[in-house]
């Protein structure tokens, strides 16, 4: 069979057995042994486990459980509801000051948890709640957590960001800085947005108050005073000092990602005790349980993954997909168009995770050809996996929405995430514009380096 012929098997194959509903770190695995076993020699299969281990054998892969530990740790513990707690007390007098305090809480939480799930699950739990009592409508209170939980994959210490820097054989750090001015970028529209939004309510509600006489939670006003939003800050500021320190031993070069993340895990273990009496067996078991969890499932994600791409490169489908795409003679930015597209596409099915490690083999060969840079890009198609994560029909955090707020309609959950779909794709657009948005930070800190 032709190169051709047995990558388009690949893919009907793939596709066939992931809608039958196994997970996906088996789909890819089952596959990927499948068609060794049909093409490549029999030794090969001998060299399976082996393969895989090698994958994982990263000094960076390292850090991802590491990290799901310290967000494990802040976001099982009452710290995710406190972080919340006091940045509504001090932007409540903000127009929209509790839609724009869920947007910052999802951003600090998504630069501790480096999850968008867990950002979701543990802002979304108190924010929600509190935003429905105050009169926001049930779309816009969800919309504001589905994609202020989108950051945790893009601010870091971003999982998906040190996938793609293993894949991509960039500079994690450097990752890490681009990752931080668009970060920035999106928190600034979603929280414009939650201004705007928040005033139309407001209009609303009053509209009808003057008609009708009915009155509307979105019409009152809380107050703190200045002794309550003081109180609030002890439990609040170790919790971001944990967040600067790891920064700045990680940026500084004073440890490598996964010693950062080792020292970051562990202090957050100790602040949880020390702040919250979180030392006992039985209160470590929930965020030990769910960090096994969660890592065990990304590792098997990512070791499948990687050998399906292996198996894909062995049989030249990856490179022939790369040399057709090249073939094309698409125009510069009619190839970052098609490949974004492709990654959009994919996002309706897959995880980020999946999407890098199978797409990278076959994406990054013309990205260099045509002179893009590959830091620039892997930011680029962050975002563009961040808005997979909150489209349907798999959209990630819309279910984790949907598990956190059961009595919000899932069609109310899905429109209130598209004007956020729209200000990603505006994000996007003011990143191709202007590239600096993204690698300043990293040139400034880290030195510039040759675009490639």
């Amino acid at each position: 069979m032709t190169v051709l012929g047995i990558g388009i098997s690949y893919g009907i194959v793939t596709l066939l057995v992931m809608f039958s509903g196994m997970p996906i770190a088996f789909a890819l695995g089952a596959v990927a042994v499948a068609f060794m076993a049909i093409y490549m020699p029999a030794a090969s299969l001998d060299t399976v486990t082996q393969n895989v281990y090698e994958e994982l054998a990263s000094i960076t892969l390292l850090s991802i459980p590491l990290f799901i530990l310290k967000g494990a740790a802040i976001g099982k513990s009452k710290a995710g509801q406190d972080l919340y707690t006091a940045l509504h007390a001090w932007l409540h007098k903000i127009p929209g000051g509790l839609g724009i305090a869920n947007v910052f809480a999802c951003a600090l939480f998504a630069a501790m948890a480096g999850s968008s799930p867990a950002t979701c699950s543990a802002i979304g739990s108190a924010g929600i709640p509190e935003m429905r009592k105050r009169g926001y409508s049930g779309g816009f209170a969800s919309g504001i957590i589905a994609a202020g939980g989108t950051l945790g994959i893009l601010l870091p210490p971003s999982i998906t960001m040190i996938l793609f820097a293993v894949a991509a054989e960039q500079s994690l750090g450097r990752l890490f800085l681009a990752g931080i001015g668009p970060g920035v970028l999106l928190v600034t529209l979603f929280a414009l947005y939650a201004v705007f939004r928040f005033r139309k309510e407001y209009a609303s509600a009053q509209k009808v108050f003057e008609t009708t006489g009915e009155d509307s939670p979105i019409l009152e006003h809380d107050d703190y005073t200045m002794a309550e939003r003081f109180s609030i800050l002890p439990r609040v500021l170790p919790f971001v000092t944990l967040l600067t320190g790891v920064m700045i031993a990680l940026y500084g070069g004073y440890a490598t990602p996964s010693e950062t993340a080792g020292l970051g895990g562990l202090l957050a273990l100790f602040l949880i005790a020390s702040i919250y009496s979180v030392w006992k067996p039985s209160d470590l078991e929930p965020i030990l349980t769910s960090t096994i969890r969660e890592s065990t499932m990304l590792m098997m994600i990512i070791g499948m993954s990687l050998l399906y791409s292996y198996v894909m490169s062995y049989l030249h489908i990856s490179q022939s997909a790369a040399q057709a795409i090249v073939n094309m003679h698409l125009p510069h930015w009619g190839l970052l168009a098609a490949i974004l597209g492709m990654v959009i596409v994919l996002g309706f099915f897959l995880p980020p995770v999946s999407i890098i490690l199978m797409t990278a083999p076959i994406i990054l060969p013309p990205l260099r050809a045509a002179e893009f840079d590959i830091i620039w890009f892997g930011v680029m198609m962050t975002i563009t996996m961040e808005m997979g994560l909150i489209h349907p029909p798999v959209g990630l955090n819309i279910f984790v929405i949907r598990n956190v707020a059961p009595d919000v309609p899932l069609s109310e959950i899905i429109w209130g995430t598209m004007p956020f779909l729209l200000l990603m794709m505006v994000a996007l657009l003011l990143m191709c514009i202007f590239p600096d948005i993204v690698l300043w930070l990293p040139d400034l800190i880290m030195g510039a380096e040759p675009r490639r």
